[in-house]
């Protein structure tokens, strides 16, 4: 049985959250430019959840952007599927199935254009969502919005929001509530910034323009959510054993979800009304706080610990903390190192350290496979953006060494000591070699091939071509970082245990 609209009340699995057939009546009232596993994990997940709980009542037009090019899984499956949801929150292990039934359909971009700009004339639509990778906010210069379809994402949004101009004359009360979750800083304005230069670009009228700018909203927004791609064949096959149907759309995410949208208007809260159903949607008129705290504790944890890692011998953030010792080394650095930097002003002590308690619940999920090697892709980049600034913001208020700083520094340098092999640098730890994914690799290389153990600390701290400053400089941190490389180079494992021991 493959899951459908008309096989739902055959669905006898107590386990799975079915729903009721009147919400697959709901209004169309979201335009979704994307079909990507985030967008369904998240977006999706909040306005089901709404529905379910006769909030939002309204449904998702996904458009997507190729040609069906014959079977389609949503339309086979009436754009429902399923989304498992496994993983530790508030130190328990959850465990939720539940069938999404919030897309409507799916529209080709390439061939069903006419049936997109269709919907600029449903009087109920009220939002756009996109995630169409950093590189689909971009200016297309020459993008015509008379194509069919425009080439770039931008020129689409342009080309739907004319139509919508002309349909309803401009009436104030037809703008859209616009939220793109590509993962760029302040990704609602640059997107506005590009739609307004292409409006002008196609030499489209003032009163448009006017309409444009003051009876749509661009809200910029940051979304956090660990949504894995399609399962294994062979789990993929298990899942659907225990669930009693066929699903090509099956998804599976952790419990943690943060949909942060900036805004202030009142029609922006009316029209994201699916917030009131979930607390994982907030809406607030900066959320720059949110962006602070994931950058610091989540991503530059993650940062501060790969290196560490890696030369101990873990390959998964799950193995990892699964390890006593390497478990303190996260949660110490977390806890006792970054949150007293950056709990000042906005961030509160209380809500740094909630959100570090949900990032360690989420490091401790045995259902996701993070490897430590992905998280060093571009580390020195990561290095400088993520833990700089906390390292050096700590120096302003203290004279103190910050240990777990100091060996995350440490083990960075270790785990960029690399040959060149047939032009790729390539490292060693106790579980055999690794090829560096970094744009600063032949740079570390040389300072390496320069120096030997003893000079090689203050060579790479020093060197302000990477850091933008001469880290030697902080009081007694390079020291630090030179006893923990020497102790690392011996003994990864034992200099852990020794820093939380200590």
């Amino acid at each position: 049985m493959i899951l459908s609209k008309n096989n739902l009340t055959s669905v006898n699995n107590s386990n799975v959250n079915v729903p009721a057939e009147n919400i697959l009546l709901l209004p169309e009232k979201v335009l979704q430019f994307g079909t990507g596993v985030l967008l369904r994990g998240l977006p999706d997940y909040f306005i089901d959840k709404a529905n379910k709980q006769n909030i939002f009542n309204g449904r998702v037009v996904i458009v997507k952007s190729t040609a069906s090019g014959g079977a389609d899984a949503f339309a086979t499956q009436d754009g429902l599927y399923t989304h498992v949801i496994q993983g530790i929150e508030d130190g328990k292990r959850v465990e939720e199935t539940l069938i999404n039934a919030s897309v409507s359909r799916v529209l080709s971009a390439q061939s069903e254009w006419n049936e997109v700009l269709n919907c600029a004339a449903n009087p109920a639509m009220e939002v756009i969502i996109s995630n169409t990778t950093e590189v689909g906010i971009s200016l297309l210069a020459e993008d015509k919005i008379t194509a069919a379809p425009p080439v770039s994402f931008p020129g689409k949004l342009l080309a739907f929001l004319h139509k919508r101009y002309e349909v309803f004359n401009g009436a104030a009360d037809k703008g859209m509530v616009i939220v793109p979750t590509e993962l760029l800083v302040d990704n609602g304005k640059k997107l506005e910034a590009i739609v307004l230069q292409l409006a002008k670009n196609n030499n489209l009228s003032e009163d448009f323009i006017t309409w444009l700018t003051s009876a749509n909203y661009f809200c910029s927004s940051l979304v956090d959510r660990i949504v894995p791609g399609k399962l294994p064949a062979e789990q993929q096959k298990t899942v659907e054993e225990k669930l009693g149907y066929e699903d090509a759309l099956l998804i599976s995410s952790e419990p943690y979800r943060l949909w942060a949208i900036e805004a202030s208007s009142e029609k922006v809260n009316n029209a994201l009304s699916f917030a009131k159903a979930d607390s994982g949607v907030i809406i607030a008129p900066d959320i720059n706080v949110f962006r602070e705290l994931k950058l610091r504790l989540l991503n530059g944890t993650h940062t501060y610990s790969c290196g560490v890692a890696v030369l101990a011998g873990f390959l998964t953030v799950k193995e990892a903390m699964e390890n006593k010792m390497m478990s303190a080394f996260i949660s110490n650095i977390m806890l006792n190192e970054i949150v007293p930097v950056i709990a000042k002003g906005a961030i509160t002590k209380e809500m740094a350290n909630d959100f570090a308690n949900k990032v360690i619940d989420r490091f401790r999920n045995p259902y996701i496979e993070h490897k430590w090697l992905s998280i060093t892709v571009q580390y020195t980049s990561k290095m400088k953006m993520r833990n700089l600034p906390v390292l050096l913001k700590h120096y302003e208020e203290n004279t103190s060494v910050p240990q777990y700083m100091a060996l995350g520094f440490a083990a960075y340098i270790l785990f960029m000591q690399t040959e060149n092999v047939d032009g790729k640098f390539v490292g060693s730890n106790i579980n055999g070699n690794y090829t560096i994914e970094d744009d600063s690799a032949a740079l570390l290389h040389a300072i390496w091939q320069a120096n030997n153990q003893s000079t090689i600390v203050n060579a790479v701290l020093s060197n302000t071509d990477l850091w933008g400053s001469d880290i030697t400089k902080l009081n007694g941190f390079e020291e630090a970082v030179n006893h923990y490389l020497q102790s690392l180079a011996v003994n990864p494992t034992a200099t852990i245990e020794q820093l939380i021991l200590k």
